[in-house]
């Protein structure tokens, strides 16, 4: 959730941790804090607000030195103000800390910090780990890494950690267990960041910590990587970043939510580029082929994932279940585990996430892995802790999605799942070579399909402009096109702050129309390829009642516009391709909705992009 961001080397450390606070703004936040030290004294501004007001208060600082760190907050303990930002000073103003994560047992060691005279002036869980850390290293006359060491070891919990000591204005030692951290290298100079986003235009070569490793960073040596349980040696292995700078820039939309839908066909290309061959009826995926076996003897797949992943993972439950004929669960991540799942070593986990960073869903493959299931991931970011935790896995090839609601990755995460699904499709011969062929040269066309849906845009706004004071709104849709109507309510909520519900469409009688009169507008996915009649009776109960009637329909449908106030047309494609054009719209109504509102909408409040504490 937070966002860290670190420099040391040779250049001006200020404007390169500011401009990478900003590109971490997609993460959530509600304060941000600056330390910089100019070779002789430590220089700190921190305040509740954004990072347009931290630039506003570091005027009042000395912004000099090419050694740094910054921090935007997300707030977990203490409430959203300037004393509980980040970074924090030790006690004696000698070491200074920035924290993702939340340290569990923070009150037991404040309690004892407290006894031996530490003094504490917010209400923090960092605050108390840089004095623990300062304990460590004053009592046991160590240096400053091996006290982080000694200290994280005391700690229960999940951290990614920037620390440094004004006396030692050539390191930074940093950590992680839990959330991510990324180490960027240059010549002669280092970057510290929760994504590589803030370096990607100084540097594309980048370290990834996995969890309980620590890094002593030094400038004119070599990156120093330590186990923190046992103190062994572990030895970076230094990856080349895949992302470019245009792709975490607006690129002239208003918003990057607005971009990123508009992304979407270019982005569902290259999730299956290279993958699906169609005129040679051929699909290619590593993670699949090479583990075969476990998903042809594989009793049944249970999908984890959370929020709009787990809506495309509702989707994937009727893909597989429908073309692969293999039983699916599928599961919310944060209550997985607590509930005593039964596991065993016949089930394929697949783990889907955007960030590749979600804490509930790692927590989830941990449990799956303990139990003997083979684990395949599915995520957009290289590197990231689920693709490293997974047995296997399939990258969604999306680019960055920097808008906290998600839009890309809902379709990608669908693509590459429909790929798996038609892969095993064919190798358990459930359907004709013919249907095979059907299927593979319909998901070629889909892209060209996205940017045909994307057309309605001018009719969508016009929609979005009648509904954007409604205060309820329900979503409705059957079969495939159900987990659709769930994403499109999410959406909305999300970003407008307009209370929405998803529901089966049969289910509305069973309790949802009570809700229905004439200030209730009803979103309705219609299209003729599923369960259309149903439909159709579904929106003439709700036009009976008086309901506002929104309909997402096949391109040339004629029963439903007869009925319905509003119609917003998408081509037609197979009944099990059908989310990823029927979502197209309903993106762009909450879009809308919510700038005619004036949300924010690439950072709604409360909310962040990766989710890394429970």
């Amino acid at each position: 959730m937070c966002g860290i961001v670190g420099y040391i080397g040779h250049r001006d450390a200020f404007p390169i941790i500011i401009k990478g606070l900003q590109r971490l703004e997609y993460r959530g936040y509600d304060s941000a804090g600056i330390a910089l030290f100019d070779g002789n004294q430590i220089n700190l501004a921190k305040t509740k607000g954004k990072v347009e007001d931290l630039k506003k208060k570091a005027e009042g600082i000395s912004l000099k030195g090419s050694l740094g760190i910054g921090h935007t907050r997300w707030a977990t303990h203490g409430v959203p103000n300037d004393v509980n930002s980040h970074p924090h000073y030790s006690n004696s103003g000698e070491l200074v800390i920035i924290h993702n994560g939340i340290i569990e047992n923070y009150e037991s060691i404040k309690k004892e910090l407290t006894k031996r005279g530490y003094s504490f002036s917010s209400d923090t869980d960092t605050e108390v780990l840089i004095n623990l850390i300062e304990e460590v290293k004053k009592t046991e006359n160590v240096k400053l890494g091996k006290a982080v060491q000694i200290a994280l070891n005391q700690v229960v919990g999940a951290y990614a950690i920037a620390v440094f000591d004004r006396e030692k204005p050539d390191e930074i030692v940093v950590a992680k267990l839990g959330s991510p951290l990324a180490i960027g290298i240059g010549d002669n100079e280092f970057f510290i960041a929760s994504d590589a986003s803030p370096f990607i235009e100084f540097t594309n070569n980048a370290v990834y910590l996995e969890d309980e490793e620590m890094a002593i960073i030094r400038l004119g040596k070599e990156i120093k990587l330590r186990k923190i349980k046992d103190d062994a040696v572990a030895y970076p292995r230094i990856l080349e970043l895949q992302m470019n700078l245009e792709e975490i820039e607006k690129g002239g939309y208003d918003h990057f939510m607005l971009k990123e839908i508009y992304e979407q066909p270019r982005a569902i290309k290259d999730t299956y580029r290279g993958r699906l061959l169609a005129d040679q009826g051929i699909i290619r995926m590593a993670g699949i082929d090479q583990n075969l076996e476990k998903f042809m003897n594989a009793n049944r797949i249970i999908i984890v994932a959370c929020g709009t992943s787990w809506h495309a993972g509702l989707v994937a439950e009727y893909i597989f279940e429908d073309l692969a004929r293999i039983p699916v669960e599928v599961e919310y991540a944060s209550e997985f585990r607590y509930r005593n799942p039964v596991i065993t070593d016949k089930d394929v986990l697949i783990a889907i996430s955007q960030s590749g960073e979600t804490a509930d869903t790692l927590a989830a493959i941990k449990l799956a892995k303990e139990k003997g299931a083979f684990v395949f991931g599915v995520c957009n970011v290289v590197g990231s802790s689920i693709a490293r935790e997974s047995d296997a896995g399939a990258y969604t090839h999306a680019g960055p999605e920097i808008g906290v609601a998600s839009t890309k990755a809902f379709t990608t995460q669908i693509t590459v799942l429909t790929l798996m699904a038609l892969k095993l499709a064919k190798e358990k011969g459930v359907f004709s070579q013919s249907k095979y062929h059907e299927y593979l040269s319909e998901l070629e066309t889909i892209p060209s399909k996205v940017e045909k849906s994307l057309e309605s845009n001018p009719l969508i706004e016009i929609i979005s402009d009648v509904y954007k004071d409604s205060t309820n709104c329900l979503y409705l849709g059957r079969g495939y096109n159900f987990p659709v109507a769930l994403e499109g309510a999410l959406k909305l909520k999300e970003i407008s702050y307009i209370h929405a519900e998803g529901y089966p469409a049969a289910e509305m009688k069973h309790g949802p129309i009570a809700l229905i009169d004439e200030h209730m507008p009803v979103f309705v996915i219609a299209t003729k390829k599923g369960h259309y009649e149903k439909v159709v009776s579904n929106i003439q109960e709700i036009k009976s009642r008086k309901g506002k009637i929104i309909a997402i329909v096949t391109e040339g449908d004629e029963q439903v516009t007869e009925l319905a106030d509003h119609v917003i047309e998408v081509p037609e494609t197979l009944e099990s391709l059908t989310p990823l054009l029927t979502t197209i719209p309903l993106q762009l109504l909450s879009y809308h909705i919510a700038v005619m509102r004036g949300c924010n909408v690439d950072q709604p409040r409360n909310l962040a992009k990766s989710v890394t504490v429970e």
